[in-house]
């Protein structure tokens, strides 16, 4: 079972939260970088007795694209849409694997386990932001979902274990690689900008230049360090790894369970992967 199987609202709230975070980072990148252009603008002179300052004229539009930005952001809050997106997604996507594997609460003698199933969805939801674009009719399981629940018990145990728990721990370890590496060059890049700016604010304090290109540095040095705050990759690379290092305590567990504490196992799997889920969520505050 992949997610292709999942409900709809699944793929709405993955859908919802990939837009938002698009939009979310889009605006964000566009407002630091035109802070950099404003003050590059602001540092260079134009020689020549024109009527309109060139490089004034630059930096005039690029603190007006920021602007737009940061009322965009403000307005619209893509971010909402992004971390509520993915609460609901991920919400759905535990309880259908739960069902799927036939884990608590719908474990094996749980009676009418579909409409149980359909009711913890259409909490979720809910609970969720309302403006979020869930528009699919079917809320209820999946037939993929449907057959493996109905599966005997070592075909579900062997594809929740490699579908599930190795999937999931794949992609953590992947994700703190890759935010570990990011993290490591933002701090150089942030470190060599930082040198960089010193040995130019020298110059300039000795005369060898006119130019104020440590004040272009320090604003590109800024947003820098504005991205890195907004990207979060050495918390995020910290919360993955322990994320994959549960999952692996987790997986000997369910790895060890009979068919009667199968439910209870396929639970507690789940529920270490919501923890990550929700420290991820409470390390992202949205404003109101």
């Amino acid at each position: 079972m992949t997610d292709a199987d999942l409900p709809g609202f699944f793929h709405d709230a993955e859908r919802a939260s990939r837009r938002g975070q698009r939009l979310a980072l889009t605006w964000s990148r566009t407002r630091l970088i035109s802070a950099v252009v404003a003050a590059v603008g602001g540092a260079l002179e134009w020689e020549r007795q024109t009527a309109v300052h060139p490089w004034g004229l630059l930096a005039l539009v690029a603190f007006s694209v920021a602007l737009v930005m940061e009322i965009l952001l403000w307005t619209q809050q893509p971010e909402r849409d992004w971390y509520a997106g993915r609460a609901v997604a991920e919400s759905i996507k535990t309880l259908a694997w739960r069902y799927a594997a036939a884990g608590a609460p719908f474990s094996t003698d749980v009676a009418r386990p579909r409409a149980l199933f359909q009711e913890r969805v259409g909490e979720v939801v809910a609970q969720s932001e309302q403006r979020l674009p869930l528009d699919s009719d079917d809320p209820s399981a999946t037939a993929a979902m449907t057959a493996l629940r109905e599966a005997p018990f070592e075909r579900r145990r062997t594809t929740y274990l490699e579908n599930r728990l190795q999937e999931q721990k794949r992609w953590y370890t992947a994700k703190a690689r890759a935010d570990r590496r990011r993290a490591m060059q933002w701090r150089i890049a942030l470190i060599v900008g930082e040198v960089l700016a010193i040995v130019l604010a020298g110059g300039r304090a000795f005369g060898v230049w006119d130019v104020d290109a440590s004040g272009i540095l320090a604003a590109a040095v800024a947003s820098g360090a504005a991205w890195l705050a907004t990207r979060r990759h050495s918390s995020q690379a910290t919360g993955y790894s322990l994320a994959a290092r549960e999952l692996v305590l987790v997986r000997a567990k369910v790895l060890d369970a009979d068919e009667a504490s199968w439910a209870e196992a396929v639970a507690e799997a789940e529920e270490a992967i919501s923890r990550e889920h929700q420290l991820w969520l409470a390390s992202r505050p949205v404003e109101s």
